[in-house]
């Protein structure tokens, strides 16, 4: 299979992703799905949810898988696309609580500023680092996208990832995931992507 199709599915998928968390999302009520994987049988997911409690996801048929891999500091350079969750601080100032590093193929993918889930006030950038300036506790980077721009600290203990793209395959009982979804009016839940954590490691989306 070719690099540039897989990609072109990469970015497809978390142009889905990005657009769940739209607050007037035409399918639905956004639901973001995170804990561990009980069982995956042909579209149904069954993901053991932080509460405990089990949760069914019904995926579409082709469903993308995306594994979520350990990237780090060095990588979020000027005029790299990145995504990051923040909490704004009493001063009104962003701060990040984690970073996903997209490939190049991936630039401008859900690109924009707007509400996310880790978080009272909490955000989501897709954006391009224009300027990132190295600290002592971790770096204060310049990011723009379309229509404005952020000034965003991403302190030194930040987790920062990328995504890689998978096969449904990879998606095991025990693996941890995240996965976007949409309410239906009868309460069931649909999504069309599973970002899980390679080797163990938990997605910080």
């Amino acid at each position: 299979m070719r690099l540039s199709y897989i990609y072109g599915r990469l970015a497809i998928a978390f142009a889905a992703i990005v657009l769940v968390s739209a607050s007037a999302f035409a399918q639905g009520t956004p639901v973001r799905v995170r804990g561990t994987v009980v069982s995956l049988d042909g579209s149904k997911l069954v993901v053991k949810a932080k509460d405990g409690k089990d949760v069914t996801v019904n995926l579409a048929d082709n469903y993308a898988a995306l594994a979520v891999v350990k990237s780090s500091m060095a990588d979020i350079k000027e005029g790299t696309f990145i995504g990051t969750a923040t909490v704004t601080q009493p001063d009104t100032s962003l701060k990040s609580v984690e970073v996903v590093v997209f490939p190049d193929k991936m630039r401008g993918t859900g690109e924009g500023h707007y509400p996310w889930d880790l978080g009272p006030s909490s955000m989501m950038t897709n954006a391009t680092v224009a300027n990132a300036v190295k600290g002592v506790n971790g770096q204060t980077v310049t990011v723009t996208y379309k229509g404005g721009e952020k000034k965003i600290e991403i302190p030194a203990d930040v987790p920062v990832v990328a995504l890689v793209p998978a096969t449904k395959e990879e998606i095991k009982p025990g693996a941890i995931v995240f996965v976007p979804t949409q309410r239906q009016a009868d309460g069931s839940l649909n999504g069309g992507a599973v970002l899980f954590g390679k080797d163990g490691l938990t997605p910080p989306m």
